[in-house]
């Protein structure tokens, strides 16, 4: 939130881009200001007030500065609409999706972001060494610290507030996390509001029911945004470097799994809720889940059919697109995922952000083609390619989940430790089992 920190977050947005930032960026530096911290968190100390002032006045800059990919990546839904060729109609039947099946998409969720909390932000190197040691390679149960050298777990500590509820040895249950309590934000939105929500109903909903403790990088500055009166959906532009990081993508479930065969309409809800936080990719990123996990609920599809139809949603020059296309790609050209993911690795590291979306987007859809539906490797991929492991695990065993179809179709391993019970400070949803939450959903997708 720090203004300070906020600038060099922006600066690499802007090269990304191909906005125009010497100028501002020579100034920045030269009044002593310093590079976004790498990895998460805020600098310390704070920088002096003067540094500080400067640093809103050049994000405000930035602002001003015109993309040339504009005119490829609107944000406007009637824009998106006009910037894809192949939108898809409307549903010719109207299609149903049972409760066994929401079922298994909420355990996918959840074991998919169980799987990946304890290596979140680790390096790509330290969660190949820590699975290997443990035996546990290609990625295909949960992590362990047996039988991990110490000097190992000393080089590549697990994730300091995951570690006690996500190793093999501790799960009781799934804790809280941020990729379960934004699917819980968007049942109760749905509860209240129907499917004509506004994105103001759910700027409502956020203020009156998620802790702003519990939000992270673009919904942060949304939220504070909020409340010092901003509205949407100017919150996701205003002093927000992260409009284009994974935050919208990972709220799109819900939305998806309540529009069974019906890929437009679960985009077009999903774009509601993504613009009080995100703008272009980062919209598409919400859309694209959305449409592909509404295909997939609507069980007449295989994996590489629902990626397609998150793809008609997306316009087709933007840079999500050409990432969706170019894990799938990937995927299918090489035969070891480890050679999948050192590619896409080679594309991205060096220009984004861990937890910007079109990282996450190529490796999550390379993960899902290579996968070929099957569940573990569905989790296991998408988490061994490291970046926002919990994230991209979730979204995959989401999709994964849909795709078996029922509970018992999941591998026992990935489910039993789950106990049907998830940890949220969510109001009214602590401790609440998945078959619980299944059900409501489900009567949620009959609403009309």
């Amino acid at each position: 939130m720090q203004p300070e920190d906020l600038v060099g977050h922006e600066l690499r947005q802007a090269a990304q881009d191909g906005r125009d930032a010497r100028e501002i960026e020579e100034r920045w530096y030269a009044a002593g200001g310093a590079p976004a911290p790498d990895r998460a968190g805020a600098s310390e100390p704070p920088a002096p007030p003067r540094l500080r002032e400067l640093a809103g006045q050049l994000l405000d800059e930035l602002a001003l500065l015109e993309s040339p990919l504009a005119a490829d990546e609107p944000t406007g839904p009637a824009e998106i609409m006009a910037a894809c060729p192949h939108w898809p109609g409307p549903p010719e039947a109207a299609a149903t999706v049972g409760r066994d099946r929401l079922h298994a998409a909420w355990l996918g969720r959840a074991a998919g972001c169980l799987l990946g909390k304890p290596v979140e932000k680790l390096p790509l190197t330290g969660i190949r060494a820590l699975a290997r040691a443990a035996g546990n390679w290609p990625l295909a149960t949960w992590f362990t610290e047996h039988g991990v050298p110490p000097e190992l777990l000393a080089a590549h500590p697990w994730n300091r507030r995951s570690a006690p509820t996500s190793l093999a040895e501790n799960i009781d249950g799934m804790p809280e996390d941020d990729d379960l309590n934004y699917p819980l934000l968007t049942l109760l939105l749905l509860q209240r509001h129907g499917r004509a929500f506004t994105t103001a109903d759910l700027a409502r909903l956020w203020l009156d029911e998620l802790p702003a403790g519990r939000t992270f990088t673009a919904e942060r500055i949304a939220y504070g945004n909020l409340l010092a009166g901003v509205e949407p959906p100017e919150t996701a532009r205003f002093r927000n470097p992260f409009r284009e990081w994974i935050g919208a993508q990972i709220r799109a479930d819900v939305h998806g799994w309540t529009h069974p065969g019906d890929p437009a309409g679960a985009a077009a809800q999903a774009h509601r809720d993504a613009v009080l936080t995100h703008t272009a990719n980062g919209v598409y990123g919400a859309m694209f889940t959305a449409a592909a996990l509404a295909v997939a609920a609507g069980g007449e599809s295989d994996v590489h059919g629902c990626l397609a139809a998150g793809l008609r949603v997306v316009p087709p020059h933007s840079r999500y697109a050409r990432a969706v296309r170019l894990g799938i790609e990937t995927a299918r050209t090489e035969g070891e995922f480890e050679a999948v993911v050192d590619r896409l690795h080679a594309a991205y590291d060096s220009t984004h952000h861990w937890v910007h979306v079109l990282p996450n987007a190529a490796l999550l859809a390379a993960a899902l083609t290579h996968a070929d539906g099957d569940f573990t490797r569905s989790i296991g991929c998408a988490v061994s390619g490291g970046w926002d492991t919990d994230s991209n695990g979730a979204t995959a065993g989401s999709l994964a989940g849909l795709l078996a179809g029922t509970p018992a179709a999941l591998p026992d391993h990935w489910t039993a430790p789950l106990k049907n019970r998830l940890a949220t400070s969510v109001p009214g949803f602590d401790r609440t089992g998945f078959d619980t939450l299944a059900a409501l959903t489900h009567q949620e997708a009959l609403r009309p």
